[in-house]
């Protein structure tokens, strides 16, 4: 599949004053639930769990215990599917997903009651300090929600906080993009929370060459990048050893 140049936006567009609405300071409310069981559809239908599938593939494999920490984990939506994929194949996965939002770890709590491998944590990512190193450090969906030099320490952040791997995964800012993420807010996902934060995200979101210049900036070396459907796109690193 062929990627748009970046016409319409041609450079990153990131003001801090103006928010994602999910980010925002608030109790729990239909708006706030409805919006991440949206961003969780957007997840299953576009590509997110796919995505991480392809690299639970790569790295894991029956018989294996393995801890994993999750930034920015939102309802923990992913950790659930790791969870679930590593049950299938008889790997014991332990994750500690970590999230600012104390409405969204609320919700999330729920929903994880089925799942005591899973252990929430309220926390700001870009303060956190995990007690132990993790096998694996995962970050989906929200390096744009950054500006770039907090984008960059969050990346030597949790290359320091991995033993054996770590992956970045995000939405990719292209033309085609940006105008199918508008299209798809006014046609299905219309909310006004969902169509705000869609929209805002898209133009927040790295094209692959700034991406790609991030994990270079953190001092990531020999890492590995490749783009996923629909408008995904991962960096990694893998084969790490503890220094």
């Amino acid at each position: 599949m062929a990627f748009l140049s970046n016409r319409l936006f041609p450079e990153r567009t990131f003001d801090a004053a103006e928010r994602e609405l999910m980010d925002e300071h608030q109790p729990v409310s239909p708006e706030l639930i409805s919006d991440l069981q949206n961003l969780q559809r957007l997840n299953r239908w576009f590509g997110s769990y796919t995505l991480i599938d392809h690299f639970l593939q790569r790295w894991l494999r029956p018989g294996n215990q393995v801890s994993l920490l999750d930034l920015c984990t939102a309802t923990a939506d992913i950790p659930r599917y790791i969870v679930d994929w590593g049950r299938a194949r008889a790997i014991a996965i332990r994750i500690d997903a970590v999230d600012f939002q104390a409405s969204t770890l609320e919700l999330a709590e729920a929903q994880c009651a089925a799942y005591p491998e899973i252990r929430l944590i309220c926390a700001d990512v870009t303060r956190f300090r995990p007690d132990t190193a993790y096998d694996y450090v995962f970050c989906s969906l929200a390096l744009h929600h950054f500006n770039d030099a907090d984008a960059v320490a969050l990346l030597r952040r949790a290359r320091t906080f991995a033993q054996k791997a770590v992956l970045i995964a995000d939405i990719e800012r292209s033309d085609l993009s940006v105008v199918g993420i508008y299209l798809l807010t006014e046609l299905v996902f219309r909310e006004p929370m969902t169509r705000h934060d869609a929209r805002l995200s898209m133009r927040r979101a790295f094209a692959g060459t700034e991406f790609r210049a991030l994990a270079a900036q953190a001092g990531w070396q020999h890492f590995g990048y490749r783009r996923f459907p629909v408008a995904r796109q991962a960096i990694w690193l893998e084969n790490l050893c503890v220094t």
